[in-house]
């Protein structure tokens, strides 16, 4: 028997008895599967074992080890890649030659890649759910720091999801880790992109399985600008007037609905209103409802830990606004739970309050105030968005049993007072330095 190391993510006790001293070209193992695959510059194998299905790739030690790492990195950051599962090093046949290394990596369940969408069964207009698909990958690599290097179809794998296309990294030797790419980057990445499909759609076109009436090289290049959209989308600046703040949730709804979320908004004083700066990130299940326990203690549903997030980072913003320095989010949380969460709460009338638990309330109640100001095309206010939700919603709701998380002594007086009068003069100049001001809900607080 040959000599090697076998590094795995787990128990791979099913994996021991694999010829790893052999080339994998000529293994001949009577696990081997055949699943639908890509063109690759490596030797590909997919092994069966138990209930599982296992790529491995064959290259140096070196590209082995540092991809293996790459993929792992790249999942830990909530990218879409196939999960790294291990990597075998240090390989040498019985007869001492040495061997390359083994890249193992989990087959990913009901992937195919590009050649088997436009051969096997038709997906509706398969062209525009392909860019799309690319675009969005492109997208969440970039804001991980990833740079690609040689982004082509078959590094990439599809996964039909509620009639779209979702696609995932698969190979990823040529790409580097940065904290951050530069336009260039990302653009030379788009280029070499856009180099490689439309080689290989001319490929598939010259075997006779790429519509005859569709341009390789135009859907090639269509490809640059649904990302530069959706970049567009995810991090540019945008200018809101005072008494605009509804417009900041519609910017981060649209974000949500995307798929990604906000990891940090700051705010600037700019001539005639604000300028937002969002800093866009992509997130694994749990991690909201996770990190607002952390934060606040709350025990909250995943999506009402969405948008309770989306409210502290308002209002964190703001507050740094007003005293010019940043604010510390675990202090922030604190805050706003003295001065926005639990007073919002508290402005509901006692006979109304159980209908709902607090953490969905309160999502309710922002909710209806983004209508209002939506419809209105200002900012309403904290006050009467709380009423008109009282009267015209919560009253209709039955009753149920739902606990009450009992709040803080607070006098929800002075936050109509506050309220009314942000809402009815959103122009009205405020103190920079008083802290308490990032709390009010009027043009103040979105």
């Amino acid at each position: 028997m040959g000599d090697y190391t076998l590094t795995a993510l787990g128990p791979a006790t099913e994996l021991l008895d694999l010829p790893f001293d052999r080339p994998l070209a000529e293994w001949d193992e009577p696990r081997l599967v055949a699943v639908p695959r890509g063109i690759s510059r490596h030797v590909v194998r997919f092994v069966r074992a138990r209930d599982r299905v296992f790529a491995i790739k064959e290259a140096t030690d070196r590209f082995v080890l540092r991809e293996h790492d790459l993929l792992r990195e790249l999942a830990n950051r909530s990218v879409p890649v196939v999960g790294a599962f291990g990597a075998v090093t240090g390989r040498r046949a019985r007869d001492g030659t040495e061997l390359g290394g083994l890249l193992i990596t989990r087959h990913l369940p009901f992937s195919v890649p590009y050649r088997a969408l436009f051969t096997g069964m038709g997906v509706p207009d398969l062209r525009a759910r392909l860019l799309d698909a690319l675009a969005e990958l492109f997208a969440r690599i970039h804001l991980a720091g990833f740079y690609w290097g040689d982004c082509s179809l078959s590094n990439t794998l599809f996964r039909r999801d509620a009639g779209a296309l979702a696609a995932y990294l698969v190979d990823a030797e040529t790409g580097e880790l940065h904290p951050r790419l530069s336009d260039g980057q990302r653009g030379y990445d788009l280029d070499i992109a856009t180099e490689n499909i439309a080689g290989e759609l001319f490929d598939l076109r010259a075997a006779g399985d790429f519509p005859a009436d569709v341009d390789p090289l135009g859907t090639a290049t269509a490809l640059r600008p649904r990302y530069e959209r959706l970049w567009d989308e995810l991090t540019s600046d945008q200018t809101v007037a005072v008494d605009e703040s509804y417009r900041i949730d519609a910017r981060i709804k649209r974000l949500n609905r995307l798929g990604f979320d906000l990891a940090e908004l700051s705010i600037n004083s700019v001539d005639g209103g604000r300028r937002l700066r969002f800093a866009t990130q992509i997130v694994e299940p749990g991690h909201h409802r996770r990190r607002i326990l952390r934060l606040t203690g709350l025990t909250v549903g995943e999506n009402q830990a969405r948008g309770m997030l989306a409210d502290l980072a308002r209002f964190r913003a703001k507050w740094a606004e007003g005293i010019g320095q940043e604010i510390d989010e675990d202090a922030a949380a604190r805050r706003w739970l003295d001065e926005k969460y639990y007073p919002t709460l508290a402005m509901v009338p006692p006979a109304l309050r159980g209908k709902l638990p607090d953490a969905e309330l309160f999502h309710e109640i922002n909710e209806h105030r983004w209508f209002l100001s939506e419809a209105q095309g200002r900012d309403v206010g904290r006050s009467v968005a709380v009423e008109a939700y009282a009267r015209d919603v919560l009253a209709a709701l039955p009753e149920a049993s739902a606990g009450v998380v009992a709040a803080p002594e607070h006098d929800a007086s002075a936050d109509d007072a506050v309220d009314d009068r942000d809402a009815g003069d959103a122009g009205d100049d405020r103190d920079a330095g008083d802290a308490g001001d990032a709390g009010d809900d009027g043009a103040q607080d979105g």
